[in-house]
Parts: C-alpha cells; structure tokens; sequence
C-alpha cells in the first residue's frame, strides 16, 4: 500500500461514520412522515457521544435540506466532527467553476468556513474526469476543502481522478461506493484492493443495503415505500443469510445489522450507515471496536458469494 498522505491520514483513522441521506429525503426515506428534525438531532447527538464523528451529506440530500440541518446541529454542539459533502455534476455544469461555486454554497448551508471532504458525487455526463479534477483543486487551493475525493468512480475512472489530482500535487483521499454484503462488486472488480494499495479510503455507503441487513424485514414486512418493489424478490432469498450473521452475532453479542458493519470494516472500508433516531444511532455505532474472525468473515463471503441485488449504486468507468 502507498504512504497515506498527511492530508487523508484523519480518513483512514476513522472506522465508523455517519450518513445523512435521510435527513430531509422524502422519494426514499419519506422524510417528514415517519420521523422528525428531533429525532434526526437525537441521533446525531448520540453518534458523537459515542463516538462516531463523521458525518457524510450531500448538496441533493433533500434538496439541500440535509447540509441545513447538519449546519444547525453543529452550531449546536461543542463536539468535535469531520464534514464530507458532495458536488453534484448536473449536466448544465459544465465549467470547472462550478464546482468552486456549488461547495461554497454547501459551506453557506453548513455554516462553515471549510469541509473536511468535498466529493464529486457521480460522473459528470459533460464534464471530462480531469475537468472535475482541476475543480476540486481549486476548492483545496482556496482552502474551502480540507481534502477531496470521488463517489461512483469505477476503476478506471478512479485511476483517472488520481492522476489528474497527483499532477496538481492533491491526493485523492476517497471513493465513495454502494458496498455490502449484499453488493460485493467492488470488492471482486478489484477496486477495493487498488484503493489499498494507492492510499484510496473506501467509503461504504448503503452498507446494510437500505435496511435489508438489519433483519427486520420479511416477504410478510417488506421495507416501506419504494424500497418494497425494489427488493421484493431480493428478501426471498435472505432467510440463509441472515441465519448465519445472527449465529456469528451472538457469539459477540453482536446484533445482525451491527456483524454487517463489522464486516465491512474487516474488508478496510468505511461504513457510513444512516440513522434517523437514536435506536439507529446505537444500532451503527455498536458495528465498530471489534473485529470478526477470519472464519467468520469467510463464511459471510461464502453464503453471500452468489447473491446478486437490485444496486442503484453502480460504479460509473
């Protein structure tokens, strides 16, 4: 593995984090109906508490309603945290300028002078990899972004990103992908073992796949709203699975969701699982400070090896 660099070396201390998709997302999480801003503040108090103090949003969670409410609660507290926010590469953004201009407008919602992590959050569809690159540059140049990183990057886009930044004298500190038990992609692609080795930190979002890992659904509980239709078959073939993580739960007194989040982190990525109440937020942070066995982590692979799921996270070359 190349020297993690003295800019992303904080990321790679970091074994849980927070991800606050939910937070003022209506399409998929029916934000507004099923819990409120104090719940969402609960569970962002308990996650410092115990900590696990980085928290990932982005400019299109909510329409910006999710860099809002983080903004409030940081003011809020006198606890320490770690922001990454994301840039989204709408097709009308076509000029590197924009990406410069969009992060300050996320440090105005966030009441903040500068993120930790500033991101790209899918590929551009009109602007070149390296055109996206000189972006973040910029944004680390004028000090607004302590580091950068990509999100849906596949491999070979990756490699791309690391370049462009290396040319400029930036590194690239992360990539951020859909990652689970469930959707293994990058971990078989290759793309897991090539972050390692450049000193890429993987960030796992959806790491207990939208709730299916947490055991709580069935054929006769599917998940609700548009998550029902989208992993209707997928539930079907998750009794096997679950029955072995709640066997290696238990011999760490461990709940399932909680062993899906430790698997993670053995494989040397960043889960950054959401919450919405502080059931949740002790639920995710119950998944890190201790570490499955070797045989364990095997037989996970082994019973999850075959599955194949609905991703709305495919990586983009």
């Amino acid at each position: 593995m190349n020297e993690v660099s003295n800019e992303t070396r904080f990321l790679h201390a970091v074994e849980m984090g927070l991800g606050a998709w939910q937070w003022g997302d209506r399409v998929i999480w029916s934000y507004g109906q099923g819990y409120t801003d104090k719940e969402i503040r609960e569970a962002f108090d308990v996650s410092l508490n115990l900590g696990v103090r980085f928290i990932d949003t982005a400019e299109i969670y909510g329409s910006g309603r999710s860099e809002r409410l983080l903004g409030q609660f940081l003011k809020e507290t006198d606890q320490p945290a770690l922001v990454a926010t994301k840039f989204f590469p709408w097709p009308w953004r076509f000029m590197k300028g924009a990406v410069l201009h969009n992060l300050k407008g996320s440090l105005e919602r966030l009441g903040l002078e500068a993120v930790d992590l500033y991101q790209i959050h899918w590929p551009s569809p009109v602007m070149s990899t390296e055109l996206l690159m000189e972006g973040l540059v910029e944004c680390v140049k004028q000090g607004l972004a302590r580091t950068v990183g990509v999100s849906n990057f596949g491999h070979k886009r990756m490699l791309r990103a690391y370049s462009a930044l290396a040319q400029n004298g930036v590194p690239l500190a992360s990539n951020q992908v859909h990652y689970s038990l469930l959707s293994r992609e990058v971990e078989k692609n290759g793309t897991l073992a090539r972050c390692k080795e450049l000193g890429i930190r993987m960030i796992a979002y959806s790491p207990l796949e939208q709730g299916l890992l947490t055991g709580k659904y069935s054929t006769e509980t599917p998940p609700p709203g548009v998550r029902a239709n989208r992993y209707a078959e997928f539930i079907k073939k998750l009794p096997p699975i679950l029955s072995v993580m709640k066997e290696i739960g238990q011999s760490h007194s461990k709940t399932v969701s909680q062993v899906a989040l430790n698997w993670v982190i053995c494989k040397g990525a960043l889960p950054i699982p959401g919450a919405k109440n502080v059931k949740q937020a002790e639920e995710n942070a119950g998944g890190a400070g201790w570490r499955m066995s070797d045989e364990e982590v095997e037989q996970l692979d082994k019973v999850t090896d075959d599955f194949r799921p609905y991703s709305d996270g495919k990586q983009e070359d």
